[in-house]
């Protein structure tokens, strides 16, 4: 049976089935590269399927894209996930971009995500001494203070169990916040009228990264939780404006 035009964009770097990624070449010279990383709170039911049409776009854009999958928190298809799982699929499908794209394209290396997907995307621009560095982050409306997550709830709890416990101090490893000050400069694309990740998680985030020295910029939208992946959107052609002052 011949692969379908999705497998054979398909790269494991894992045995498991979500631990894989989506790359799509763009004709002609890249711009560079781009992880796009989904969310819905770090949840099994959710996937990569998510983030598809913001990879077609930005391939279309003159971008390389790295649709990236990961195991999440449930049981069954797309579970095991959780910390540390789930940190640790994403730092290594991260890295899997030495092998698959060249040198000069991963000059540049954004990371794209939405909710959870921004958190995954902000903690990976602090990994230590990474294979594949990240040179700056997109976080679309994204949870990037654990505590305040886990103390008002987000995602029917999805915090704590995404951490396995409530967050404090000692999950300063899993949470952006507490790992200030980051050294690439972060985009927090969020719109006020957001009503499932509020976004004091992006005006806190944006408002202590400076104050830390930190470069980081608050760009408010509209559309709430998800008009930043809606490609139709007026908050997605504020995020396309973003990536074309990377270029």
């Amino acid at each position: 049976m011949e692969p379908s035009p999705t497998d054979r964009l398909r790269h494991p770097y894992g045995d498991d089935p979500s631990q894989f990624g989506e790359l799509r070449l763009p004709d002609g010279a890249a711009h560079g590269v781009v992880v796009v990383i989904h969310g819905g709170f770090w949840k099994a039911q959710y996937d990569a399927s998510l983030g598809t049409p913001l990879a077609e776009d930005l391939t279309a854009a003159g971008w390389a894209t790295w649709n990236l999958e990961y195991r999440r928190v449930g049981s069954g298809t797309g579970g095991g996930g959780g910390v540390p799982e789930t940190l640790d699929d994403v730092a290594a499908g991260i890295d899997l971009l030495a092998d698959l794209v060249p040198a000069d394209v991963r000059a540049r290396v954004v990371t794209l995500g939405h909710s959870a997907g921004g958190h995954l995307a902000t903690w990976a621009a602090g990994r230590v001494d990474p294979v594949v560095p990240v040179t700056h982050v997109v976080s679309q409306a994204g949870v990037l203070d654990l505590v305040a997550g886990s103390r008002d709830g987000l995602g029917a709890g999805a915090v704590d169990a995404f951490l396995g416990h409530p967050a404090g101090p000692a999950d300063a490893a899993a949470d952006p916040t507490q790992q200030l000050p980051l050294d690439v400069p972060v985009w927090c694309v969020h719109a006020p009228d957001d009503d499932i990740v509020p976004i004091s998680q992006s005006t806190d985030y944006v408002e202590r990264a400076v104050a830390a020295g930190a470069t980081a910029d608050l760009v408010e939208v509209t559309g709430g939780h998800f008009g930043v992946i809606d490609v139709t959107s007026q908050a997605w052609s504020r995020i396309r404006d973003i990536f074309d002052t990377l270029h």
